[in-house]
């Protein structure tokens, strides 16, 4: 047995390479791009470390390019969902047992080689799957993925050194237990790295996991599936489950075994699964854990004093970055008066400028929104404003699906701080903005905290350092992440845990110490080197 200490260095959090023309690594994805588009796949169940084919199958689309098939793929029954679930007790000993360093040896392995051998594939997958342009690929699928999986094995190692303090006479100690069980992980489509965290997350600190990914990104999935089956991790610790939610929700829930469930998506979704947890609670051995990331409706909020041209390049990017698909994304905005001529002129000039089409033309800033469903229903709130005699139009405004589902970033001005877009998730490329008079600054803060049940992300531009710090009081629970004067995206691993509370979920800090201790049910043990021989304490005898 190796009985040394192991000490884990705080990572760097991976660089975000160039893509600059001819470079290498554009060069590399610029193969794998053509590789993925002319070569349609085979996407299997994986479950206990074998493929599974069932006689239900789908296809994997370009949202850009939705007559373009990039993959078919297979859906679990019943029959599979409930060897998914047995998989994953029957690897849970084996994993939990493990020294935890060589459980984050597998998840280092993963990161090298995301970082190296499969950088083009996993970006190539992200921007062909989810209509993510290079930029956004890189820093989701490789950089934020890579992150993930280093600073988790750091996080556990601060974990597990975090002991009591033995007295005289005794030994005590911390056994850091994964929970007894499996864990049900439900990832979203918009971000690869997400997928990989909702998983790695509780695998790193002993857990196995069934996972149900999202339709629209198994392309991405797949592919780090197989990745991590080529790290070393053991059959059955985590085992991919694509199809249909309702079927495989269903049985996972019935399970007794259930140990907790790890969430990204829908607020809907999350309380439904919740909802149903708790009906069954006394079904199941141990109360499982609930963690779940959910909705937003992020905000910035503009102070006279900031610079309009700050402002409005980071509402633009906030906003548009990524068709706005973000849990972060901005999409309201609350603006002076005073500044308003300056920054409406530069975020019109943006819009002008900004070009949108399809991944492969790097020129293209925009993208495709996921599917036909979220481009009717974008497309649903922006003529709801077009026919509403409260709001107006400056920018976008306009979509077409006969190609690929492109929706024009959208900016809706409105004179009601209460109107549908300004209170609504629409998780798409729609900012709407509210004008407030500068004198009335503190009523519509009071607004902005009370307008939205969420309470994900938010923002505030000022150049007066006091007023920035009176509105991030002011603004306390709006945001789990809060910004100043900076966009409220982009949060990195190991700077910026992720969450938020409210209706936007649990706030377990996807990024950090605090979601990890989530997955583990401490034990703690005494152990007395004398114990005690007389019944009776000092007082009682005479």
């Amino acid at each position: 047995m190796n009985n040394a200490i192991f000490n884990f260095p705080i990572p760097s959090n991976e660089p975000v390479l160039d893509y600059k023309k001819n470079s290498p690594e554009r060069q590399q994805l610029e193969t794998e791009l053509d590789k993925q588009l002319t070569n349609p796949i085979d996407i299997p169940l994986i479950i206990g470390g074998k493929e599974i084919r069932t006689k239900q199958t789908g296809q994997v689309r370009m949202p850009h390019r939705h007559s373009h098939v990039l993959a078919t793929y297979y859906k679990a029954t019943e029959v599979e969902v409930d060897m998914a679930i047995q998989a994953a007790l029957d690897a849970q000993k084996i994993w939990s047992d493990l020294s935890w360093t060589v459980r984050a040896s597998i998840l280092l392995k993963a990161a090298e080689l995301i970082s190296g051998k499969y950088r083009a594939t996993m970006n190539a997958a992200t921007m062909l799957g989810q209509s993510k342009n290079i930029f956004q690929a890189e820093i989701d699928a490789v950089c934020e993925t890579i992150d993930f999986l280093k600073f988790n094995a750091f996080f556990a190692s601060r974990i597990y050194e975090m002991q009591p303090r033995s007295a005289f006479n005794q030994l005590n100690k911390m056994e850091f237990r994964p929970l007894e069980g499996f864990v049900f992980a439900v990832s979203p489509f918009n971000f690869t790295s997400i997928a990989s965290n909702l998983n790695m997350a509780p695998v790193m600190m002993g857990n196995t996991t069934v996972w149900k990914p999202a339709t629209t990104s198994l392309l991405s999935n797949y592919y780090l599936m197989k990745i991590f089956q080529e790290a070393g991790l053991p059959d059955g610790v985590i085992n991919f489950v694509p199809g249909s939610g309702a079927v495989i929700g269903k049985k996972v829930l019935e399970s007794p075994d259930l140990a907790g469930i790890h969430f990204t998506g829908s607020n809907e979704t999350f309380n439904h699964l919740w909802g149903e947890v708790a009906k069954q609670l006394p079904h199941y051995k141990s109360y499982p854990r609930l963690i779940g990331e959910t909705g937003g409706k992020n905000f910035i909020f503009v102070h006279p004093s900031a610079t309009a041209k700050e402002v409005a390049v980071n509402a633009y990017r906030g906003a548009f970055e990524f068709q706005g698909q973000k849990c972060s994304a901005v999409s309201r905005m609350y603006v002076p008066e005073s500044l308003w001529p300056e920054i409406k002129s530069e975020l019109i000039e943006i819009s002008s400028d900004a070009r949108m089409g399809d991944v492969i033309d790097p020129v293209n800033f925009i993208n495709a929104v996921i599917d036909e469903g979220s481009f009717d229903n974008v497309m649903n709130y922006i003529t709801f404003a077009q026919n509403s005699d409260e709001a107006e139009i400056i920018a976008g405004g306009q979509g077409d699906k006969s190609v690929g589902y492109f929706v024009e970033p959208t900016i809706i001005v409105t004179t009601n701080p209460k109107f549908k877009s300004m209170q609504e998730e629409i998780f798409a490329p729609v900012l709407t903005i509210f004008i407030y008079q500068d004198d009335k600054m503190q009523e519509t803060l009071e607004l902005c905290n009370a307008t939205s049940p969420y309470g994900l992300t938010g923002a505030v531009f000022a150049r007066d350092r006091v007023a920035a710090s009176l509105m991030c009081e002011q603004l306390r629970y709006a945001a789990g992440n809060f910004y100043i004067n900076d966009k409220p995206t982009g949060a990195i691993v190991g700077l910026q845990p992720f969450g938020g509370s409210r209706a936007s979920g649990t706030n377990d800090k996807a990024g950090g110490e605090f979601n990890l201790i989530r997955w583990i049910s401490p034990r703690t043990i005494k152990e007395t080197f004398q114990p005690a021989t007389e019944y009776r304490y000092p007082y009682m005898i005479e």
